[in-house]
């Protein structure tokens, strides 16, 4: 590792710190779209939502990341897909019973809580971790960022991915 690269990674802590994940998730999540956007490409195309705030936060501060950790896709596998496939299989029961709808809001709010947690977890490896990289010059789109050259890129997922990139700031600190 070079002094270009440790010195970009000091840069990209101050700015990531300054800028913490779960705040650029609600904030994003709520700009005009991005919440069907990001359910889109969690239903239709496997893509788990916190995974992709994470990496379209790290985009917008100029940076880029590899695979995602192990213990992160095992703890959404193990704990929010459960919580939200149980909630999702109660909504048509919690319309015609008002126990069954509190308990849906509580799974909802533990789900919230999951995602958290994940998002709390990105930011520690974001944080120490050396295998982020700069984007490269000239910048890429975002879909170049998230889809690999061997993935099937259908155009709706493009599309999507897009409409992603069009909500996105523009990069906080120039490189």
């Amino acid at each position: 590792m070079g002094t270009n690269s440790t010195q970009f990674m000091t840069q990209l802590r101050q700015h990531l710190t300054a800028q913490p994940l779960w705040t650029f998730a609600v904030d994003f999540y709520a700009r005009s779209g991005v919440e069907q956007v990001c359910l889109s490409l969690q239903d239709e195309y496997g893509w788990d939502v916190c995974e992709l705030l994470w990496r379209c936060w790290l985009f917008q501060h100029g940076a880029q990341a590899g695979e995602l950790a192990p213990e992160i896709r095992r703890w959404q596998a193990e704990v929010t897909q459960p919580l939200r496939r149980i909630r999702r299989e109660l909504k048509p029961e919690s319309c015609r019973s008002t126990a069954v709808f509190s308990l849906r809001e509580q799974i909802k709010k533990s789900e919230l809580a999951a995602e958290r947690e994940t998002m709390n977890r990105l930011m520690k490896i974001s944080l120490k971790d050396s295998t982020l990289t700069p984007l490269p010059v000239p910048l890429p789109s975002l879909e170049k960022v998230l889809l690999s050259d061997h993935e099937l890129k259908k155009k709706s997922q493009v599309r999507l991915i897009a409409t992603l990139e069009t909500q996105l700031d523009p990069l906080c600190h120039p490189r």
